[in-house]
């Protein structure tokens, strides 16, 4: 049997931190190994716990959620955190920053625990939790509020052209079945190729994947 999925849980309300624990100590492959009520909290409990997954607020005290998670994300010693933020809004202005800051995704507050678990055990598995209508209105904010001093050009360089295609294809919301069929690719080649644009775009997930493809130019949106 697997090692169960080890979970912090970073929110100014002790109320919410306390029911995602109960949810969560029910759930067998799961398990919560710190609470933290404000951003250092959330970045030192990181640094203590190793946790698999942060479950990270957005508005907390001291530190906010996003800066929380670009220094967890930028920190060598913790490249194997995941950050899921968890925000009260569909979308609000702070959620593309998390994610440029290196978050996995990101979920509303009142998702089903079902949808909560499920969305713990994918990022916990290394993958982004973006759905296709999230994405399209992630693209659009970024259309309006550019950063062109973060982009991966030089890096593209050193794509070759199936991996130039495949992550275009990532950028749409294509999943590893789609590439392998639409491609007719085996599911062991798409990850290979998906494993070397990780490596050299410096990419943490398929989350970065995607900002990296709109912001080198590589994919643009539409409209």
């Amino acid at each position: 049997m697997s090692a169960p999925i080890r979970v912090v849980i970073a929110d100014d309300q002790a109320l919410l931190r306390g029911s995602f624990t109960v949810l969560l100590d029910l759930t067998p492959d799961v398990t919560v190994v710190g609470e933290a009520g404000t951003g250092i909290g959330a970045v030192d409990l990181a640094r203590e716990t190793r946790p698999d997954v942060i479950l990270m607020d957005i508005r907390m005290p001291e530190l906010d959620g996003i800066e929380a998670t670009r220094r967890i994300c930028a920190a060598p010693d913790l490249a194997g955190v995941r950050v899921l933020i968890l925000t009260t809004f569909d979308l609000d202005e702070y959620v593309y920053g998390a994610l440029r800051a290196g978050a996995s995704g990101f979920l509303l507050k009142d998702t089903p625990p079902a949808d909560l678990i499920a969305a713990i055990r994918i990022v916990a598995a290394g993958d982004a939790l973006i759905a296709p209508a999230v994405t399209r209105r992630l693209i659009a904010e970024f259309v309006r509020h550019p950063e062109p001093a973060r982009t991966h050009d030089a890096s593209l360089a050193g794509l070759t052209d199936r991996e130039r295609e495949i992550l275009g294809y990532i950028a749409q919301g294509w999943s590893n079945v789609e590439l392998a069929d639409r491609l007719r690719l085996s599911p062991a080649t798409v990850k290979t190729h998906i494993g070397r644009l990780l490596t050299k775009l410096a990419a943490r997930d398929r989350a970065q994947l995607v900002i990296a493809a709109y912001e080198s130019g590589l994919v643009r949106p539409r409209g």
